[in-house]
């Protein structure tokens, strides 16, 4: 009777852990996952930050044909960038159809891009990617460089009286670019004028100036209307050292007030697009160009800052990143994504130097890094873009917008 009943018994608990085995459980939700693919980057999205690169026209072909503005755009978008800063203004002419450069001077646009409109392909080509788009007005108040033809261009040979004068009564030439008088009244409004015929016409984020707007060399400032002004402001006539503490602050000022009024037209006109400045590092930027960025700062002038860093090796970028943090208003911190070079004929940063750059502002408490320029990402298979996007851009981020615009 006995292996009777303990073989009954192992009957029964076999059936019973059989049927536990095929009931639904009641522990509570259980969760789904999916298995993990090593393969694709993560579906995660990193805090919002400013992952930008300027595109240029030295160096590059990106602006050559719609083709290779449509390559750029998927390119950048793909290795975890959101940002795209082209230029717009650089030697004389624009990369728009300009109404008011066609007026003046004939030129619609750069003469090798015949009827093309390059600011609106590139724009087009972007949003398809989901790319912010800031346009780079390059060259400022300077209009030439004399690597490129005959001195002094087109715009200062019709309008000679355009010109930033130095204390020997020539026109300044800094670095063999020509400049404009960034004091004047006229210049000011021909810079206008082509900044806002981009803000009036096309689907942009913002605008962004450069180390040459608003800047002007230092050596100007010399011309005739300048000097009566600074004497009846201040007493003083302008001296010959054209480095004088007082006579840069005051040139400095000037342009720091031009500033103003532009935020202020481009606000009024579009009050959602992102004001952006990338001066020269202060206070070299203000000894040499007048650009007195830690005022535009303070006074909230500028929504968005990237402070050219340019610098070839991580100790010396981190020296320039101190310097600007305190410089700057703490609060000040979010409306910066500084400058990182990653090239400059023949230099090209290495991946390991462009991450670790974007990691130090991160730690400085940046909103984002910006990359001169686009090139430094593609040599041998886009390369250094694809170790950023392994690695400090892995995660995807949104363009910060809204913490830009929050005065």
């Amino acid at each position: 009777m006995m292996p009777f009943f303990n073989a009954l018994c192992q009957a029964l608990l076999l059936l019973y852990v059989l049927c536990s085995a095929c009931a639904p459980q009641q522990q509570g939700p259980q969760v789904i996952t999916r298995p993990t693919d090593t393969t694709r980057p993560a579906t995660q999205t990193a805090t919002p930050e400013v992952r930008g690169v300027w595109l240029t026209l030295a160096g590059s072909t990106v602006f050559d044909s719609r083709q290779n503005i449509a390559t750029a755009m998927r390119i950048l978008k793909e290795h975890g960038f959101n940002t795209v800063f082209p230029v717009v203004w650089a030697r004389g002419y624009t990369l728009w159809r300009s109404q008011r450069m066609e007026r003046e001077f004939g030129m619609p646009i750069g003469a090798q891009f015949g009827s093309r409109d390059v600011l609106r392909e590139t724009i087009e080509e972007a949003r398809l990617q989901g790319l912010a788009v800031i346009p780079w007005f390059e060259y400022g108040f300077a209009t030439f460089n004399s690597a490129l033809g005959t001195p002094p261009g087109a715009i200062l040979a019709k309008y000679p009286q355009w010109a930033c004068i130095g204390r020997d009564g020539q026109i300044v030439v800094k670095n063999g670019f020509y400049w404009m008088n960034a004091l004047d009244s006229t210049v000011q409004n021909f810079m206008t004028d082509l900044i806002m015929e981009v803000v009036n016409n096309y689907d942009i984020d913002g605008i962004q100036g450069d180390d040459r707007m608003p800047a002007m060399p230092s050596e100007g400032g010399y011309d005739s209307a300048t000097v009566t002004r600074y004497r009846r402001e201040t007493g003083r006539a302008a001296p010959q050292d054209f480095k004088d503490s007082a006579w840069v602050a005051w040139r400095a000022n000037k342009l720091t007030e031009w500033l103003a009024r532009l935020r202020q037209t481009v606000k009024a006109r579009k009050s959602s697009l992102i004001f952006a400045m990338s001066p020269s590092p202060f206070p070299f930027g203000q000894v040499e160009y007048l650009q007195d960025s830690p005022t535009w700062m303070q006074r909230g002038l500028v929504d968005l800052l990237s402070t050219q860093l340019y610098r070839r090796d991580l100790p010396s970028y981190q020296t320039l990143l101190v310097q600007l943090q305190s410089q700057m208003p703490i609060s000040a911190r979010r409306k910066m994504a500084p400058g990182v070079l990653g090239r400059a004929d023949p230099f090209i940063a290495s991946a390991q130097l462009l991450s670790d750059c974007i990691t130090a502002n991160r730690t400085a408490g940046m909103i984002g890094s910006a990359i001169f320029y686009y090139e430094a990402l593609t040599p041998n298979n886009n390369e250094n873009a694809r170790a950023l996007r392994q690695g400090v851009y892995r995660l995807d981020a949104a363009f910060p917008r809204d913490s830009l615009l929050r005065p």
